[in-house]
């Protein structure tokens, strides 16, 4: 066992590599090698731990490549796109920032990568939000909180680690979060309005001139939208049948007691999108897609799995717990506090979530928390810091949006604001 101080001490050393532009496997598994050395373990212990860490994500690893065959398809044959395109549509101008809070809430519920769901919005909410003269920021907030509430209910990656590690069905721990996520829309919503309203007063401060220099910044990306929205693009029930599909499969297990595994599930809604937009000979071009994005969560997760099994074998659980016994919290609000603390680490929702459920999860359940619960409370509280900028969904959002550095920063608490009431609302509905 080593000591709490010394892992906390690895994983100071991690954030920092990864904040220096360093690949963040390898800085998680230097950070889990240093951490087991300074706490005294021999060199062969600091390895076993490191390598038990990994066995443990191994389940999920291979779960997640999986659920590469579903997003690749739903990108690829323009599925996500169609869906995204239908909602804003249909809910029209006035309702420009609802309308993209659902957007991305659906697509990330349907297993899309938020950041991916973002790119793929993009060009869509932009050229909506210029007719309807929108700032960038509170469009920009409404798809990421829509794709934060979306997330917590989805078969992502995220959710996908939390269940594994709890031995939870993936299932429960999406439907355990539901109201959590309802709640994650009205937030984003209305943290999205407060947003364009603080933008219209200042406007109305400087004259037209504001309004128009930022709308001009969306130009070029107007063109790209005219183009994806001429583009052949699947009809909107093709498009649900896919993701529908897997989610079915998945819901069997509460409503008839019959248990598909995600590992069956998720591609099968991944063929079933194939087959019902009639676009079979996208098929090799959709599994590539799918195991690049997976493949880079995967090996995330290797080093995130180094860096749990240094942590699960060291002090820092009873640090953690003695903290809490000194603030007087109670034990369940582990479970959330864990996620976020780790999801800021790693800024990863996924790092995050798996690090903490890996770590936590025998402390949770001791404490008398069901699976289940435990699991859906860490998905939750990895949403609150996941988005801080030595992570690439920081600026992978920024550069969906054209916008600078700067402007993004200025994001980060309203981001924060709508994890931290999907972490609350959690708490309170499954603690």
């Amino acid at each position: 066992m080593c000591s709490g101080i010394s892992a906390l001490v690895g994983l100071s050393v991690g954030i920092v590599l990864i904040l220096r532009k360093f690949d963040p496997a390898y800085s998680l598994m230097f950070s889990a090698l240093l951490a087991g050395i300074l706490g005294g373990a021999e060199l062969t212990q600091t390895v076993n731990w490191m390598l038990e860490g990994v066995r443990d994500m191994a389940p999920a690893i291979v779960r997640i490549l999986a659920a590469g065959v579903l997003a690749g398809a739903l990108v690829k044959t323009g599925s996500a796109e169609k869906i995204a395109d239908s909602i804003i549509r249909g809910l029209g101008e006035r309702n420009v920032l609802l309308s993209l809070v659902l957007a991305l809430f659906f697509l990330a519920m349907a297993g899309v990568f938020i950041d991916v769901a973002v790119i793929t919005a993009a060009p869509i909410a932009l050229a909506a939000a210029k007719r309807a003269e929108l700032s960038q920021s509170a469009v920009l907030l409404a798809m990421i909180g829509g794709g934060k509430a979306g997330n917590v209910v989805s078969p992502n990656p995220n959710t996908i680690s939390a269940a594994e590690q709890f031995h939870a069905e993936l299932s429960s721990v999406m439907a355990a979060n539901w109201l959590p996520a309802l709640a994650g829309i009205g937030a984003s919503f209305f943290l999205a309005w407060i947003l364009e309203r603080k933008y219209r007063r200042n406007v109305k401060g400087q004259g037209t001139e504001s309004l128009e220099t930022e709308s001009l910044e969306t130009e070029s990306l107007k063109e790209t939208a005219k183009v994806s929205q001429n583009a052949a693009l699947p009809n909107i029930v093709s498009a649900l049948l896919g993701p529908l599909t897997a989610l079915g499969l998945l819901a069997l297990r509460p409503l008839a007691g019959i248990s598909v595994d995600p590992l069956i599930a998720l591609p099968a809604g991944g063929v079933v999108c194939i087959l019902t937009t009639g676009q079979l000979h996208r098929f090799r071009e959709s599994l590539q897609y799918g195991i690049s994005k997976m493949s880079g969560v995967a090996i995330l997760l290797v080093g995130t799995g180094t860096l749990a099994g240094i942590i699960k074998n060291s002090t820092l659980k009873d640090m953690v717990l003695d903290f809490l016994t000194w603030t007087d919290l109670p034990e369940v609000t582990l479970a959330p506090l864990s996620g976020a603390l780790m999801s800021a680490a790693s800024a990863s929702t996924t790092a995050g979530a798996t690090i903490a459920s890996m770590s936590f999860s025998e402390i949770i359940m001791a404490a008398g928390i069901s699976a289940v619960a435990g699991a859906a409370m860490i998905n939750a509280g990895a949403t609150v810091l996941d988005h801080l900028p030595h992570g690439s969904f920081f600026h992978a959002t920024a550069g969906a949006a054209q916008m600078p550095i700067g402007e993004r920063l200025k994001l980060i608490p309203y981001e924060t604001a709508v994890g931290f009431v999907l972490a609350l609302v959690s708490l309170w509905a499954n603690g």
